[in-house]
């Protein structure tokens, strides 16, 4: 069984997300019995649910942290960002592609900014079996 989740689009952004195909339509997230799909634009992360270690709430953000296909520095993890007034951090046992399209950098986690992220991480850690 699919589910699919959208972006919360923070209206300030939507025309600049356009520059990178990234619109209501070409960004979600989709969980399935046993994986989770991500697309934001030219970007996507697809991983087995079996690789999901945690969830945690994040945010808010300053715009410039957040907003885009990004990747941190800081902590080596990636966000698809339509919005800052917070995100679900997804955190993975084997780090992922999302930005890298040859797969050379991989994230140990991938934050999104979703419309409902309380449903979002209540469903992921259902279907993912995490406690």
């Amino acid at each position: 069984m699919k589910e699919r989740f959208s972006f919360a689009f923070d209206e300030r952004f939507r025309l600049p997300l356009l520059a990178f195909a990234v619109s209501p339509r070409t960004a979600y997230v989709e969980l399935t019995d046993d994986r989770l799909i991500a697309r934001f634009g030219f970007f996507s992360c697809e991983t087995p649910l079996s690789n999901v270690r945690g969830t945690c709430h994040t945010g808010p953000y300053q715009w410039y942290k957040a907003i885009g296909a990004r990747g941190s520095l800081a902590d080596r993890c990636a966000t698809f960002g339509t919005t800052t007034a917070g995100g679900t951090c997804v955190l993975f046992h084997t780090p992922v592609r999302a930005l890298d399209p040859l797969g050379l950098v991989r994230h140990p986690g991938l934050t999104l900014t979703l419309a409902d992220p309380e449903v979002f991480e209540t469903e992921l850690r259902r279907r993912a079996r995490l406690s």
